[in-house]
């Protein structure tokens, strides 16, 4: 009870001292030492410079040194520098609603002083020699230096020893530290960067082009699976680098957003890349892409968080569409003529769909190949599922080849193209009733029947389904009914009609209470709550557009996977073949909708390998 009342006896109100504010904001800026590399790095790119350097010790607790060829600081303003929220960068209001450079704030230098000791050595391109500055101190004395600046920082935590205890090993800090600079590195190919580690030069990127800078700092299995990738919205501009599903990795450790050159981490834009991957990633594997965004300055709020590494945008949804569309657009591109082609890398011209051709209904001489054996999975595949609407039904029959005339399979031949002008090859054989053998020019061709055909289905019935179409809605016999938070409720009642739309029905039973009284027709029997407060969860974040076309599109790829071809039919040569131009043909081809891959190469090489041929 001492202690109780100890805590809750009153404490008069009292000024903190200058020095423990400073170190109170400190905190929120200087975290580990890969902060310092970053808002040093950011200080010598606003000032211009061209080559920059960063030495460290002991990963960078026991010293940062950070060189620049940029402007540098006249003499009478370097104690200025050193003190909080003075910088050269913004001088009213409307300067911070369109901040244009990586540092604004002018609290990184008095931040970094107040819980280290720290040196500003600088000289101005006027100035006859430079000049340096102890933060601690204030003397300011003359120093030998080229135009620019050079800021070294001792001792990281030196007076705050509860926080340096929750530094990592000098291993660890370093590696972040490098990626501090590696970020900038990626955004800034005009600029020279070298990192130094306890005496060694570790690494160097010298200036050069973006494409250059780009396998430099991400490497070459990154760029190798690399597609080209560009977009536009309104007052924005999106280029970069998004990878193949192929190059998924199991951890988020490959993943860059840069707004107008600012390192960022952003929800929005991360969902939006996710939509993009949807169905073409298996599981939880991440995708690795590399987004370079521009803005207008106005239009997006960087003054959110003091490490600068989140921002709000203002037409947040006009950018979640413009990233998820352009990643859809270089992930359509089936893979299969760029592997089949020797000379053929990234994103060249044999990649490219015809966009007359991709996604709509195979050519009648090649649809009779699928003869009238595929009119009868069109069937099953609307029996399958709970009589879908006549658009649907008539896309899935159409889909799967049912208006090829029946009894030409055999008797109507294929394309009259010579076979090494097909990227996939001309068809071999059926293995164990589940997979295609094909040879192509590099060798070997394995595809997965059942994956490959439910990915045709799937982008076909997308097609001709449209947008704006409606899901059929299942009502429920006794509705589903949960507790829900006012932002559920008040979602629900806002985006009654998207939600309408995609076959979910809530209303509102009291003020704490929703009934599920509809769910869509296709996913009768799952979890009706879960869906909707997964649906609700969406609708509240990211508008409704973004859910309705991925309610859609899952309920399409429910049809497809009933639709598309079944293990152990045993298909003509013509079928198979079939099958294969289709694949060519189809966007996204190499994944099914779950995210599997359809098909994989074995070149002429790895089958001698296997042989020993040639040893």
């Amino acid at each position: 009870m001492n202690a109780l009342a100890a805590q809750s006896a009153r404490r008069p109100i009292q000024e903190l001292s200058d020095e423990l504010v400073s170190q109170i904001a400190a905190g929120e800026v200087v975290e580990r030492p890969a902060s310092v590399v970053r808002e040093l790095v950011d200080n010598a790119l606003d000032a211009g410079g061209t080559q920059i350097v960063v030495r460290l010790l002991a990963g960078g607790v026991r010293q940062i040194v950070v060189e620049d060829d940029g402007c540098g600081i006249v003499a009478a303003e370097l104690p200025l520098a050193l003190k909080r929220h003075a910088t050269s960068k913004i001088a009213s209001l409307d300067d911070l609603e369109a901040v244009r450079t990586m540092g604004f704030r002018g609290e990184a230098l008095a931040a970094i002083g107040s819980v280290a000791t720290l040196s500003l050595t600088s000289r101005s391109g006027d100035a006859a020699h430079a000049f340096t500055i102890d933060a601690r101190s204030g003397e300011l004395q003359p120093a030998a230096r080229p135009v620019g600046t050079t800021v070294e920082v001792r001792e990281l935590f030196f007076n705050t020893p509860g926080r340096r205890k929750f530094l990592k090993t000098d291993a660890t800090e370093f590696a972040h530290a490098l990626e501090a600079v590696r970020r900038h590195a990626l955004a800034r190919p005009d600029v020279s960067f070298a990192v130094w580690h306890d005496g060694r030069l570790v690494a160097q990127w010298r200036a050069a082009t973006a494409e250059v800078r780009w396998r430099d700092v991400l490497g070459d299995e990154f760029i190798d699976h690399a597609l080209r990738l560009a977009g536009h919205g309104a007052g924005l501009a999106l280029r970069g680098l998004a990878c193949t599903p192929h190059a998924a990795r199991a951890r988020a450790d490959a993943q860059y957003v840069y707004v107008n050159g600012r390192f960022v981490r952003d929800r929005l834009i991360a969902h939006a890349v996710r939509s993009a991957y949807e169905d073409v990633l298996h599981g939880s594997r991440q995708p690795a892409y590399a987004l370079f965004i521009d803005v207008d300055p106005r239009r997006v709020d960087i003054n959110v968080h003091p490490t600068k590494i989140e921002v709000r945008f203002r037409d947040g949804r006009e950018l979640h569409q413009a990233v998820r569309r352009a990643i859809e657009n270089a992930l359509a591109s089936p893979r299969a003529a760029a592997v089949a082609s020797p000379t053929a890398a990234g994103t060249s011209d044999a990649q490219k769909v015809d966009p007359a051709r991709a996604g709509m209904p195979p050519d009648p001489l090649l649809a009779r190949a699928y003869g009238q054996q595929q009119l009868g999975l069109g069937e099953r595949a609307v029996l399958s599922v709970r009589e879908p609407p006549a658009a649907w039904r008539a896309a899935l029959v159409d889909a799967t080849g049912a208006h090829a005339q029946a009894g030409h399979a055999s008797a109507q031949p294929l394309h009259a193209v010579a076979d090494d002008d097909w990227p996939l090859g001309r068809a071999l054989a059926q293995l164990g009733g589940a997979y295609v053998l094909a040879e192509n020019r590099q060798g070997l061709v394995i595809v997965d029947m059942h994956a490959a055909h439910e990915r045709i289905v799937y982008e076909r019935l997308k097609a001709s389904l449209g947008a704006s179409s409606l899901v059929e809605a299942q009502p429920l016999l006794i509705p589903a009914t949960f507790t829900a938070t006012a932002q559920e409720l008040a979602t629900a009642q806002a985006h009654a009609q998207t939600l309408a739309r995609i076959g979910l029905e809530l209303s509102p039973l009291s003020a704490t209470t929703l009934a599920v009284r509809s769910c869509p027709a296709a996913l009768a029997g799952t979890d009706v709550v879960a869906l909707a407060r997964s649906v609700l969860a969406e609708l509240a974040q990211y508008e409704g557009s973004a859910v309705l076309q991925r309610a859609q599109d899952e309920l399409l790829a429910t049809m497809a996977c009933h639709g598309a071809v079944r293990a152990n039919r045993a298909l003509s040569l013509a079928e198979m073949n079939a099958l294969l131009r289709d694949m060519e043909r189809c966007e996204r081809a190499d994944q099914c909708n779950h995210g599997r891959p359809t098909w994989r190469q074995v070149s002429m090489k790895e089958l001698d390998g296997l042989f020993l041929r040639g040893r």
